[in-house]
């Protein structure tokens, strides 16, 4: 076993164990163990446990940006200061008091990737695992052979083996594995670039897509799909479906942080507190109208005088008592 083989090894495991446990739940309350949408369902369900497991993660990364955004004026006056200062006293200076700030705001630039630091081992070892499994081999734990041999004859529909890629759709001449792939990777790529584009247009601030970076991750936006195209050829159906999952968890992940916690004084920001006061607006003229209504539906309480007896000067000379 290599290097990389011997660090992927506990993941395979744990991922094993989740898409055969999906596999064997699904089998057991009525689908086919056979079937290739049971595999398929496994794979979802696989999807769904670790994305759901990274959802602490996730949180933490939108707090490290929050604090990333509020440092930035100061970041902004440090590399200032040492502008055109290219000794290495000042640039280790310079480092200092950067890595000081960081520690202070208790956050850093790599926090914003931890997500998907994590999550590519999980995609290796996912595509490990079904590679193993497309080529009749048994995994590192659960995925035994006769469940290799079962993932390796499953197919999507009887027409779509879960092995077959986009290129081996043209290898061996089969049309439906080359259409649900082709209609696949489509949407992958469309999803992914929606979500990004989504992010930098309502989740960033006026400073923020006036730095470089923003320039750079623009570029990244029409790049990264490209990448996605190629590479989508050789990953098969299975795989596929891990992928276009996940994708779509992210989108409906980060529409919701953009409409519920988006970045101060971005145009998500702007709309969401103009929801908020438009909402409150409404919620006081509903009270007002419910009061109105309470008062017009509640009948006014009659007024009662009571009529006082006159008393003749013989009864009040009586009632006032003897005098002393």
């Amino acid at each position: 076993m290599d290097f990389i083989g011997t660090i992927l090894w506990p993941i395979k495991w744990v991922i094993e164990a989740i898409l055969v446990g999906f596999h064997w739940l699904l089998s057991h309350i009525g689908l086919s163990a056979d079937a290739g949408i049971t595999w398929v369902l496994a794979i979802v369900g696989l999807v769904l446990v670790v994305r759901a497991a990274l959802i602490p993660i996730f949180v933490r990364q939108i707090k490290s940006q929050r604090k990333m955004l509020e440092v930035a004026p100061q970041l902004k006056k440090i590399q200032d200061k040492y502008r055109g200062k290219k000794d290495q006293f000042s640039r280790e200076a310079m480092q200092r008091e950067t890595m000081a700030l960081y520690q202070k705001a208790g956050t850093n630039p790599l926090s914003s990737c931890l997500p998907l630091l994590i999550q590519m081992p999980i995609f290796f070892s996912l595509f490990s695992v079904l590679n193993e499994a497309r080529n009749d081999k048994a995994g590192v734990g659960f995925l035994t052979q006769e469940l290799s041999d079962n993932f390796g004859r499953a197919s999507l529909f009887d027409v779509a083996p879960l092995r077959y890629s986009l290129v081996d759709a043209f290898n061996y001449g089969e049309v439906w594995v080359a259409i649900i792939a082709i209609v696949m990777i489509l949407v992958m790529t469309a999803s992914q670039f929606y979500t990004q584009l989504q992010i930098m247009s309502k989740n960033q601030t006026p400073e923020m897509k006036a730095s470089p970076m923003f320039r750079q991750q623009r570029i990244l936006l029409y790049i990264l799909p490209v990448v996605f195209l190629i590479s989508g050829l050789a990953f098969p159906i299975g795989v596929m479906f891990y992928w276009l999952t996940s994708n779509i968890w992210t989108m409906v992940q980060q529409a919701l942080v953009i409409r519920n916690m988006p970045t101060p004084g971005s145009e998500a920001a702007l709309a969401r507190e103009a929801r908020l006061a438009k909402r409150n607006r409404l919620k006081i003229a509903d009270d007002a109208e419910a009061l109105a209504d309470q008062l017009e539906v509640e009948p006014a309480k009659p007024t009662t005088t009571q009529r006082q007896q006159p008393v003749n000067k013989a009864r009040a000379k009586k009632q006032g008592g003897p005098k002393r």
